[in-house]
C-alpha cells in the first residue's frame, strides 16, 4: 500500500464520519508481513503460479523413447524431431536440446522442446504422445512440470488426514422464505449485489454486496442453487444459507465463458488463447468440471476451427455453447457438432455413446428437446437441389431415426422446442420460383402423438418477415411477430381447437404493434410483447387466455426484459453496454403494473434466481388452483397488513414533515423578533411592521450620469 499525506488521511476520515481527534494513532498495531495477516481468497492459486513462475517451464515439453545414435547422425535425428515438432508450434531458438553421453558420444534418447507458449507445448504433448516413428520407438511426451511433481512425491506412504465431519450448509435455505420472495443479482460498477424481490414494499431488500466479485460476469446455475463467477484463474460457486461463501473453485486461467448442465452436475469452461504464429487459429480449451467435487471429468483441446460449426453467438468465432446438454436434468448426454458428423457423449464414462460419432453430412444445426434424450437436426440441400434438406428427430443412445421432413427450396431453417418436448416448431424460408425472393412457412411436430405427425402452418401472408417466435412454456400455444418494421402484426395460434385437438388453429392478430420481441410468463397465461432498442421500450401486457390488453406501458431506452421464475414480476432493464443514461431496472407486475424503480450507474447485469422444478404433482398443482381463494385467505390479509403498514409509514412521514415545517417557521419567527429594533431604524423609529398603516408616496429622483461634448461638421447647403 501507497503512502498517503496528512491531509488526504484526514479527507478520507471525515468522508467516513471519523473524528480523528478521538483516535490514538501511535497506539494502532498493524499485524506483521506485506498483507498484514489477510490471506487473499486466491492465495493458495497465487503461490501456485508464482511456482510457475519460478521454474519458468511451463512451455516446455520433454520427448522420450527416442533412437539412440552415434555422433554422425545426430544433425539427421535432430532434423526429424524439428520437422515434427515445428509444425505444431513455434520452437524457440536454440529450444531443441538433445543430451549426449559424454563418454558413448551417443544420444540419451530424450530431448527437451521449449516452445514460445505453454498452450503449444501442450498442444505438442497432446498430439505426439504415443506417435509412432518406426516399431521400436514410440514416443513418450511430458511436460517438464510433471517431472517436477513427481520429485515432490515421499519416498514412503502415509496415511491420508482424516478430517472430521463438517455438515453442509442448506443450499436451498433461500427457497424457504416466509414471504416467498424471489432473489436477483445486480453488477453496476465494480459492485455486484443480491436482493430480495420485496414487491409488497415496493422495494428491493438487500441481501449481500461484494465489490470486485467477478472480474467479467456472474451467472446463476440452472436450478438457482449456486451463483458462479468468473476470474483470470477460473470460475468459482458460491451459496449458502445465511451469506453467499465460496463452495468451490475450477482452475481454467483466461477463462472467458462458463455454462452449466441442466441438473447443475457439472460445469463447461472455456478459454480461448492467441497463437504465436498470427497465421493460425486461436487455441481452445474446454474443461468439464464435476461442479461438486471441483474435479476435471474431461477436457478438449484445439483450434478455434474444430469447434467454430453450427449455432451462433460465442467468441473468436467458436459458436457457444459448444456442448449441448439433453436428457433432461439428469446430465445423462451432451454433444457437439463437428464437420459432417454430431459426437454424443456420455457422463458415466464421458466418451463417446457406442465409441463412434453419427454421421450427418453437412449438418448444419442440432437443438435437443429439454425434457428427452431426443433431439432434432438440420440437414440443408446439397448437389444444387438434387438432394433435398431435411429435419431429423433422433433418440439416444440407439441413434435412432424417429421421424424425418424434406424440405425443399430451402434458403434457411430455425427449430424451436417447446419447454416440456411436447411440440417442435421448424422456421423454413424458402425460395419462390424466381429464386429473387423467400417466404416463410411453419412445419409443427408433434412429438409425443403417435407417428410423430407433421402439420404445415403458413401465415394468411406468407410473405411477411418472421421477426419473432415463442412458444407458451408448459403449453399449447405459440405466438409470432411477423410483418414489416415498425408497426408489424402480433399472431397467436394454438395446436389445439375446439372440435380437433390435432389441428392448429389462429386465435387472433394483433394488427400494427410496435414490437420485436416476444416474452412469455414462466407459467404461460400472460405474455409481454415488446419493442426494445430501436423501438424505445413500447411494453404491452397481454392476457392469451382472455385475449386483450391488460395494459401498456414504456421503458425508455430498455434492452433486457426477464420473468421472476414464478411469472408473478418482471423486470425490464437498461445496460451501460448499449446507453450511458437512465441505466437501471423496472419490476412491474405480471399485469403491467409498475412497481418500483431502481437506477444505477454502469449497470451491466440483471439475473433473477431461477426456482428448481415444484415437488407437486400435477394433479396438486391443478387443485391449487381450482381452490386458490381458500389458500389465497392468508396472503390477502398479509397484504392488508402490509398495506395498513405501508398507510402508517406514510403518515407517519407525513407528521415528520409538517413537524419539520413548523419547526422552521417558528425558527424565521425567532429571527424576525431579533431584527425588529433593525428594521424600525430603518424607518426611521416606526414600529409597526404591518404594510396598511402606512402610505406609499412615489418620489423621482434625477442625476446626471455623464455629460459629453462632440463637435459635429456642417457643410453650406444642408439643413
Amino acid at each position: 500500500m501507497g503512502e498517503i499525506s496528512l491531509t488526504e488521511l484526514e479527507a478520507r476520515a471525515a468522508a467516513s464520519g471519523i473524528d480523528l481527534s478521538l483516535i490514538d494513532i501511535d497506539s494502532i498495531k498493524l499485524p506483521p508481513g506485506d498483507d498484514f495477516g489477510v490471506i487473499s481468497d486466491d492465495e493458495d492459486i497465487y503461490q501456485e503460479e508464482q511456482m510457475d513462475f519460478d521454474y519458468g517451464l511451463g512451455n516446455t515439453i520433454v520427448v522420450d523413447n527416442l533412437p539412440v545414435v552415434p555422433k554422425e547422425k545426430f544433425d539427421k535425428l535432430e532434423g526429424v524431431i524439428n520437422k515434427i515438432y515445428s509444425q505444431i508450434g513455434v520452437i524457440k531458438e536454440d529450444g531443441l536440446w538433445m543430451p549426449v553421453d559424454p563418454v558413448t558420444q551417443k544420444t540419451l534418447g530424450y530431448c527437451f522442446i521449449e516452445y514460445n507458449t505453454p498452450q503449444e507445448a501442450e498442444l505438442a504433448k497432446e498430439k505426439t504422445n504415443g506417435y509412432k516413428l518406426d516399431r521400436a520407438h514410440v514416443f513418450a511426451v511430458n511436460m517438464i512440470e510433471d517431472f517436477n511433481r513427481f520429485m515432490k512425491v515421499p519416498d514412503e506412504w502415509a496415511p491420508p488426514e482424516i478430517r472430521p465431519y463438517v455438515p453442509g450448509e442448506n443450499l436451498q435455505h433461500w427457497l424457504t422464505d416466509e414471504k416467498a420472495r424471489d432473489q436477483f443479482v445486480i453488477r453496476a460498477g465494480s459492485d455486484t449485489e443480491v436482493f430480495w424481490n420485496d414487491a409488497r414494499h415496493m422495494k428491493p431488500d438487500p441481501v449481500y454486496k461484494r465489490a470486485y466479485w467477478t472480474e467479467s460476469f456472474v451467472q446463476w446455475s440452472p436450478l438457482g442453487t449456486y451463483l458462479a463467477t468468473v476470474h483470470r484463474q477460473g470460475a468459482a460457486v458460491w451459496g449458502g444459507s445465511s451469506a453467499f461463501n465460496r463452495l468451490m473453485r475450477y482452475a481454467h486461467p483466461q477463462v472467458k465463458l462458463i455454462d452449466f448442465s441442466p441438473g447443475e452436475k457439472y460445469l463447461v469452461t472455456y478459454s480461448s488463447h492467441e497463437p504465436s504464429n498470427p497465421r493460425d487459429a486461436n487455441r481452445v480449451v474446454i474443461n468439464i468440471f464435476d461442479v461438486r467435487t471441483g474435479k476435471v471429468m474431461r477436457d478438449f483441446k484445439g483450434s478455434a476451427d474444430e469447434f467454430s460449426i453450427g449455432g451462433a453467438g460465442g467468441v473468436a468465432g467458436v459458436s457457444w455453447p459448444v456442448f449441448r446438454w439433453g436428457g433432461g436434468k439428469d446430465d445423462k448426454y451432451f454433444a457437439k457438432i463437428g464437420r459432417n458428423m454430431i459426437s454424443v457423449y456420455e457422463t458415466e464414462s464421458f466418451s463417446l455413446v457406442d465409441k463412434k460419432s453419427l454421421k450427418a453430412e453437412n449438418v448444419l444445426d442440432f437443438i435437443w428437446s429439454p425434457t428427452d434424450p431426443i433431439f432434432a437436426l438440420y440437414v440443408p440441400e446439397l448437389g444444387g437441389g438434387n438432394q433435398p434438406a431435411r429435419v431429423s428427430l433422433i433418440q439416444i443412445p440407439g441413434k435412432e431415426e424417429l421421424r424425418q421432413k424434406n424440405l425443399f427450396s430451402v434458403s434457411d431453417c430455425k427449430m424451436y422446442w417447446q419447454s416440456n418436448g411436447d411440440y417442435l416448431a421448424v422456421k423454413v424460408d424458402r425460395y419462390t420460383k424466381t429464386k429473387k425472393s423467400t417466404y416463410t412457412g411453419f412445419e409443427l411436430f408433434r412429438i409425443k402423438e403417435r407417428d410423430i405427425p407433421i402439420e404445415v402452418l403458413e401465415l394468411d401472408n406468407k410473405n411477411d418477415k418472421i421477426i419473432a417466435f415463442a412458444w407458451e412454456p408448459k403449453g399449447h400455444r405459440f405466438a409470432v411477430v411477423h410483418g414489416d418494421s415498425p408497426r408489424p402484426d402480433v399472431s397467436f395460434y394454438s395446436m389445439r381447437s375446439a372440435h380437433n385437438t390435432g389441428r392448429v388453429s389462429k386465435l387472433t392478430t394483433l394488427k400494427g404493434k410496435q414490437a420485436n420481441a416476444l416474452f412469455w410468463s414462466p407459467s404461460g397465461h400472460y405474455l409481454i410483447i415488446a419493442g426494445l432498442k430501436g423501438f424505445n421500450g413500447q411494453l404491452e401486457f397481454y392476457n392469451v387466455d382472455e385475449l386483450e390488453t391488460m395494459a401498456t406501458a414504456e421503458h425508455f431506452m430498455a434492452t433486457d426484459i426477464e420473468w421472476d421464475p414464478t411469472g408473478r414480476y418482471v423486470a425490464t432493464s437498461v445496460t451501460s453496454v448499449h446507453h450511458d443514461m437512465e441505466n437501471g431496472f423496472n419490476i412491474w407486475s405480471f399485469n403491467g403494473k409498475l412497481l418500483y424503480r431502481t437506477l444505477k450507474d454502469h449497470f451491466f447485469q440483471f439475473l433473477w434466481r431461477p426456482r428448481p422444478p415444484s415437488f407437486l404433482s400435477p394433479e396438486k398443482e391443478e387443485e391449487i388452483a381450482k381452490n386458490l381463494k381458500k389458500y389465497s385467505k392468508k396472503y390477502e390479509a398479509e397484504d392488508q397488513d402490509v398495506s395498513l403498514q405501508l398507510s402508517e409509514q406514510d403518515r407517519e412521514k407525513r407528521r415528520m414533515l409538517k413537524d419539520e415545517w413548523e419547526k422552521w417557521v417558528n425558527q424565521w419567527k425567532l429571527l424576525h423578533e431579533e431584527e425588529k429594533l433593525q428594521r424600525q431604524a430603518l424607518r426611521d423609529g416606526e414600529a409597526s411592521d404591518e404594510e396598511e398603516e402606512y402610505e406609499a408616496k412615489e418620489v423621482e429622483v434625477e442625476e446626471l450620469l455623464d455629460v459629453s461634448e462632440e463637435i459635429l461638421s456642417f457643410e453650406y447647403g444642408q439643413e
